[in-house]
């Protein structure tokens, strides 16, 4: 996919499962529940051990229909790994103009993190595609309503504070997609091996935003 394909198809699809979990063995049984549950966009972050190499099956394993990227990425050279490694998009906590430019450099969409107003028009104006808003749930779908007001452009991402039934509040409040963690893979799941309850989560959240 093009950089515009990758964008629209998270526009699309809006929502971006977010993965963060403490074992690399873990990650099989997660993928497979989150496609069996209708996730189409998959975001590896580089916190997870051994993230390039799961990035890189994940790339392989993911069906035609799905996009699949990498999440904290923090400078040039991660760009130049994740995307190696088969990322189609990327991810940041933060905004870093080398992150956003190596990420067009390569092809590939990006969505640096921003918290204030200046900080989201900045990341957009340095290029980015989407603009993650982190930590969200300290803002509030009210602060999404009242940056669009003015900034009509804007297209925004929460992550954080996003759950299974919420998502389509944070849609109307307009955002264009969602990064959504720990309501999808939650922790007691994980702890307990219940892939299927994951699965599960992910058919609730893609049943509200269709039904939305």
């Amino acid at each position: 996919m093009n950089r515009k394909q990758i964008v629209e198809t998270v526009e699309q699809h809006k929502a971006v499962a977010v993965l963060r979990f403490p074992r690399a063995d873990q990650f099989e049984p997660i993928f497979e529940a989150l496609r069996e549950g209708g996730i189409k966009v998959l975001e590896i972050t580089m916190t997870v051990p051994n993230a390039l190499k799961l990035i890189e099956k994940a790339a392989k394993m993911a069906p035609t229909d799905m996009v699949v990227g990498a999440g904290s990425v923090i400078d040039r050279e991660a760009v130049r790994q994740t995307v190696g490694a088969g990322a189609e998009f990327i991810v940041s906590p933060i905004v870093k103009e080398e992150v956003i430019e190596e990420s067009q450099k390569l092809g590939k969409a990006v969505m640096p993190g921003a918290f204030t107003p200046t900080e989201i028009q900045s990341a957009w104006e340095a290029g980015a595609d989407i603009v993650k808003v982190f930590p969200a749930d300290i803002l509030g779908m009210a602060f999404f309503k009242a940056v669009k007001a003015p900034l009509p452009h804007l297209k925004l991402m929460p992550t954080g504070g996003v759950s299974l039934t919420n998502v389509n509040e944070w849609i109307a409040a307009g955002a264009c997609a969602v990064g959504i963690g720990s309501s999808l893979v939650d922790k007691k799941a994980l702890a307990e091996g219940n892939y299927e309850q994951i699965r599960i989560n992910a058919e609730t959240l893609i049943k509200n935003i269709n039904e939305g």
